[in-house]
This record gives C-alpha cells, structure tokens and sequence, in this order.
C-alpha cells in the first residue's frame, strides 16, 4: 500500500500494524488559528484516519506552515500510553492516534513552552 492508504484510508488493523509503545513525547504541527479550538477539543482526527504525530519539533513546525502561521503542541505520548491509548507508527514514521485530550498537550512556540493548563501562575505577596 501507499504511504497515503498507509495513513488516511484504512485503519490500523487492516494494515497489521500493531500498537506501539511511544515516546515520552511526540509533536503535532497546526496553524495558530486552530489552537483555541485544540484547547477545547484536543487534537482531533477530523476526516482521517487517525490525529498524526511527529517525532521531532522540525517536520511538525513544516506540517503546520502548510496550514498558516505554524505552531508546535507537544503531546505527552507515554503519559497518555500509561492510560490504556493506542498508538500506532506507520511505515514512513508519522505516528498516530485516534484523539490527543487537551489534557496530554504541552504548548509549544519557537521552541519555548508555554503555561499550560496544568501550572499555575505564581502569586507574589511582596
């Protein structure tokens, strides 16, 4: 099959992949415009297959500039694998899953976290 059915038309199971154990962190690349809905949502498969995932901030900050103004989400893979989700590699590397809750992204720009949802902000008293 093709790198294209590997990843958009058929699933997983047909192909005989098997899950995979992932990395403590992968990447998606989208444009800014999508990230409040991203934040509410997390990221979604949308009319694929499967949400694809990056292993380096490099190739996920080009998959986002061909959408608009790029931006980099970290997703905290292992944590998420800890909880029973799948993830699959196809044969070209993209990893893949079928939803990422916001809850698992840490938000990335230019190479610098952002807060999260997860930290607070300090409260000075001084």
């Amino acid at each position: 099959r093709s790198r294209y059915a590997s990843q958009f038309k058929a699933s997983a199971v047909d192909l005989g992949i098997a899950p995979s154990e992932p990395p403590s962190e992968l990447f998606h690349g989208t444009a800014t415009h999508f990230v409040d809905s991203i934040r509410d949502q997390g990221l979604q498969r949308g009319q694929r297959q499967y949400v694809h995932l990056s292993t380096d901030r490099e190739t996920a900050t080009k998959v986002g500039a061909r959408h608009g103004k790029p931006r980099v989400l970290t997703v905290r893979a292992a944590e998420m694998a800890e909880t029973g989700v799948e993830f699959y590699v196809s044969d070209n590397g993209v990893w893949l899953t079928e939803h990422v809750p916001a809850t698992y992204i840490d938000w990335v720009s230019s190479g610098t976290p952002a807060r999260t949802d997860r930290e607070q902000p300090s409260l000075r008293t001084d």
